[in-house]
């Protein structure tokens, strides 16, 4: 696994239901599983990012949140949709090969954001 680059592709996304992940494998060998959940609370989407630095949302109750559908968005993204009805987000390749490398770092940052705000990740 060599990082994100301009070059860098995904060979294949996949959309585990049980198991609320999605799954991509990348050209450079990097492959990720990334929980639904994780993918919903940090969508690139002005609802949780803002509209300016320091406006991000911190979403509480999504630990089982579902994907519903993917849709590719041009050759460099995809719209995924989930089923709380959320389906705003795109999320370029880029942005999905970021989660996947900092998936467990971002994770922990949210369960902390949320014990601070006195918030769960259940509903």
């Amino acid at each position: 696994m060599n990082g994100f680059s301009a070059k860098t592709w995904p060979l294949e996304i996949r959309v585990k239901s049980k198991e609320k992940v999605l799954e991509v494998d990348f050209d450079d060998g990097a492959s990720f599983a990334i929980a639904a959940e994780l993918l919903r609370v940090e969508s690139p989407s002005a609802e949780i990012q803002g509209h300016g630095s320091g406006q991000k949302v911190t979403l509480a109750g999504r630990r089982h949140v579902s994907i519903l559908n993917v849709e590719p968005v041009g050759n460099y993204a995809i719209k995924i949709s989930f089923d709380d009805l959320h389906d705003t987000g795109i999320f370029s390749w880029q942005y999905l090969y970021e989660l996947g490398t900092n998936q467990e770092d971002l994770l922990d940052s949210y369960v902390a954001r949320l014990d601070e705000l006195g918030l769960s990740r259940d509903p």
